[in-house]
């Protein structure tokens, strides 16, 4: 774990959070973006549409996950939308199952922000694996999304700021 990443754990579910040397705005701009999607996503491999309305909700990018030649092709879909604070989502990968996952965005001033991400899974063979256990596979695969994310997000903003 990194100086900018730190962990807590609220009804048994680990929440990362990592502070991001960019605005908000910054971040919601990737996550906004779809096709971004398996950049930042850990275990998406790629993208192959996006719905014309996301991040709005109910919108979905359809994505696919694992190692070539094992690909499997699913879906996620936008379950609360709240521009530049809070992306709620549902992430299918059967046969695995579905998790929940939240990210909230907390603008701390115009220099940077922070990010946090909840997640769990709610259906499938996943919820078979005690919450412990899952959460100890699920919390550092979150710390290394929280670093993709804030690179692209510091990146992009970088370069914004670069050009104006």
């Amino acid at each position: 774990m990194d100086e900018q990443t730190s962990h807590s754990t609220h009804d048994g579910v680990v929440s990362v959070t990592r502070r991001v040397d960019a605005p908000g705005d910054a971040v919601w701009e990737v996550l906004a973006d779809g096709w971004a999607y398996a950049t930042w996503v850990v275990g998406a491999s790629r993208v192959r549409d996006v719905d014309h309305s996301w991040p709005a909700e109910g919108a979905r990018i359809h994505h696919s996950f694992g190692l070539w030649p094992a690909v499997i092709s699913d879906t996620t879909h936008v379950e609360r939308s709240v521009p530049g604070t809070e992306l709620a989502l549902t992430a299918r990968g059967w046969p695995a199952g579905e998790a929940k996952v939240v990210l909230t965005i907390t603008p701390h001033d115009s220099r940077f922000c922070t990010v946090t991400i909840e997640e769990d899974a709610v259906r499938g063979p996943g919820t078979l694996v005690p919450r412990p256990l899952r959460q100890l596979l699920i919390g550092p695969r979150n710390v290394e999304a929280l670093r993709r994310l804030a690179y692209l997000a510091e990146g992009r903003h970088r370069e914004r700021v670069a050009g104006a």
